[in-house]
């Protein structure tokens, strides 16, 4: 079965940097568009952004585009999001996904920006 494991995540000051790494498993990998999806509390899943299965496109949502990257690693199975210039308003757990929607996402990983 499908296996995400996220980490990464922690807290920071407005302005700081973070990356957050997912471990996958359970699936052949290098066939998946991946996501980031994140939630705040209280509130549905957010998609953050996805990377194209080798790598070379990657889209994300107006509010992260030009601080956040993200990359993948499909010889190691690791899926990677880098974080700059965070904000307060991206405090929230983040998820890396198989799909835009999360269904199938990790545990995920808390990230606080304060």
């Amino acid at each position: 079965h499908v296996q995400l494991v996220e980490s990464g995540g922690g807290s920071v000051q407005p302005g700081g940097s973070l990356r957050l790494s997912c471990a996958a498993s359970g699936i052949t990998f290098s066939r998946h568009d991946m996501s980031w999806v994140r939630q705040f509390p209280g509130k549905d899943i957010e998609w953050v952004c996805i990377i194209h299965k080798d790598g070379e496109i990657a889209t994300y949502r107006a509010a992260v585009r030009d601080r956040f990257t993200v990359s993948r690693d499909n010889a190691k199975n690791m899926l990677y999001l880098q974080m700059n210039s965070l904000k307060p308003e991206d405090t929230a757990m983040y998820y890396c996904a198989t799909d835009r929607n999360g269904k199938t996402r990790g545990q995920g990983t808390q990230v606080t920006v304060s």
